[in-house]
């Protein structure tokens, strides 16, 4: 594991290994601490979405620029006793002293991004507390033990984080709280291998063991968060009562037929569940299963569904509480049908332009543009009764806000909001308002087998590259049978970001003459999504994989 992290480190191509492969319980995160401390609450009798609860916490410590106690999650669980899929959402959301954008009183993007400002009220451990009343068992002072522990004891600096630090550095070391933490007494940045240790988050989580969320929601951690954000330059927006008021949100999954499956995902405001299941249905039409595996053809038609994807994405999706998201319209076959025949397999489209789903209303909204997210992890997790979960959880920007509160780092997800509010004629849907939630790519996945229970449990990390990352994991899976290590290490591609990508240092790197060709302008750069897969074999044995461009590991027993 340490020599092919080091060698995805110099951008070369990832290697196709065996996949983890075990009879009963499987846990997939980017984090071997997560993994094993997951897997241990699985063996102590707890459930999928109790080692959830587990893995985040472990997470918040091992991980801290990609997810944590104070930023948002989705939570996709299956839960066998009922047969059901359920879905609950943790976005954080726009304190209510919010203004109609984050630049108000002139402060420029790049500073207020990086601001008390940007810091939204976090809602990943309301999810995860919600979703742990329907479908747990254990207390949650077992949960989060592991956690606390590993942050008290420490252990060796991850690779991944390392280098995530390094590109940092210049940013981080004028923090003083976070140059405590990450850099050593000469200054620098610590080394891969250097022991880490993080004391103060140990007593944060040590309140969210005795308290639970209300630790966060209108306690302790919470009044820190909020001093924390109204000490910066750029002040926060939000209050306690901001965050003694959040609730999380139990909403419908989206589904849809993909490749003879059906495939489940992250209702809005994720606009990555939508943009999942388009690309799938769009690539399936445009005979992506008929062309080569990693031939130009089928590069070409997943850049052309990314593309078309990536349209009605950042024009359709907003807050469903706020603003009408013509949801079914944009997953609706005939709909998809009609987007799939805009594309050919001969030249690239000029130019892509949003459709009109059957049940959009209103007159039209202007596009979405928001910052991008990067930060972001994902955990996936079947248990020994059938279980399921699949958390995608972050703090948005790599460290979020730059800004920790009792050592937790601080989201900075008011950066997911467009970037104008729009016009009157033609509002933003993801525009700023008080109370609101923010659009977000991230997309928790799960496939049903033939008997209606999950065969594939996935998700990613990466921020607007995680719809692309999900939807060629699947391709990858349903059109040409890969099993869960090559999906998760396959080179990746995808429009999702804006412009066509295809990942530096690999074999799609060969395929872009071809592709320009085509009338694609591709561009390669380093693609550190973070996907995670499990997959349920016939036989019943379950085969996960973590992605080998971060720290991760797939274990189970």
């Amino acid at each position: 594991m340490r020599r092919l992290l080091a060698a995805l480190l110099l951008a070369t191509t990832p290697a196709f290994a065996e996949p983890a492969r075990a009879p009963r319980q499987m846990v997939a995160t980017a984090s071997p601490h997560a993994t094993e401390a997951a897997l241990a609450t699985l063996r102590a009798g707890g459930t999928a979405i109790d080692a959830a609860v587990t893995a985040q916490a472990v997470l918040s410590v091992a991980e801290p620029h990609a997810s944590g106690l104070l930023g948002g999650a989705f939570v996709l669980v299956w839960d066998e006793g009922q047969r059901r899929l359920r879905f609950y959402e943790g976005i954080a959301s726009a304190p209510a002293a919010s203004a109609d954008r984050l630049t108000a009183g002139g402060v420029g993007p790049a500073t207020v991004a990086r601001s008390g400002r940007s810091v939204a009220v976090p809602g990943a451990i309301a999810a995860l507390a919600l979703a742990r009343e329907a479908h747990g068992r254990l207390h949650w002072a077992e949960l989060i033990a592991p956690a606390i522990a590993l942050a008290e004891q420490g252990f060796p600096l991850p690779p991944y984080l390392a280098q995530v630090i390094r590109a940092r550095a210049a940013e981080l070391r004028r923090v003083p709280a976070l140059r405590a933490l990450y850099f050593d007494a000469a200054g620098e940045p610590l080394a891969a291998g250097a022991p880490f240790r993080n004391p103060d988050q140990a007593e944060a989580l040590r309140l969210l063991a005795t308290l639970g969320p209300a630790a966060i929601h209108g306690g302790p951690i919470g009044q820190a968060l909020v001093e924390a954000t109204q000490a910066h330059a750029v002040p926060g927006w939000i209050t306690l009562d901001d965050l003694r008021a959040y609730r999380a949100v139990e909403r419908e999954p989206i589904c849809m037929t993909a490749f003879a499956h059906q495939v489940c995902t992250a209702a809005p405001p994720s606009s990555g569940g939508v943009a999942v299941l388009q690309t799938l249905g769009i690539a399936e039409r445009l005979g992506i299963a008929r062309q080569g595996r990693d031939s130009a053809e089928a590069a070409h038609l997943f850049l052309e569904a990314s593309r078309l994807a990536t349209a009605d994405r950042r024009r359709w999706i907003g807050d469903p509480d706020r603003v009408a998201v013509p949801t079914r319209g944009l997953v609706d076959a005939g709909y998809i049908d009609d987007r799939a025949a805009l594309a050919s397999i001969d030249r690239a489209m000029a130019q892509v332009a949003p459709g009109t789903p059957p049940d959009q209303r209103g007159a039209l909204p202007a596009e979405s543009d928001p910052w991008a997210e990067a930060a972001t992890t994902q955990v996936v997790i079947v248990d020994a009764s059938g279980n399921a979960v699949s958390l995608t959880t972050t703090n948005n920007l790599n460290f979020g806000a730059e800004l920790t509160a009792m050592g937790v780092t601080l989201n900075n997800g008011m950066t997911n909001f467009a970037t104008s509010p729009g016009t009157a004629e033609a509002p933003a849907q993801n525009r700023l308002e008080p109370g609101k939630r923010p659009v977000t790519t991230m997309a928790p996945t799960m496939v049903m087998g033939a008997d209606g229970r999950p065969m594939v449990v996935l998700g990613a990390g990466g921020g607007a590259r995680i719809p692309d990352a999900v939807a060629a994991a699947l391709v990858e899976i349903l059109a040409f049978g890969a099993d869960a290590e090559r999906a998760t290490a396959r080179p990746r591609i995808g429009a999702q970001n804006g412009v066509e990508e295809i990942e530096r240092g690999t074999p799609l790197e060969a395929l872009a003459p071809a592709l320009t060709t085509l009338g694609h302008a591709p561009r390669a750069v380093v693609m550190n999504t973070g996907l995670q897969v499990i997959r349920r074999l016939p036989d019943g044995t379950l085969e996960g994989a973590a992605d080998p461009r971060r720290d991760g590991i797939a274990a189970g027993d």
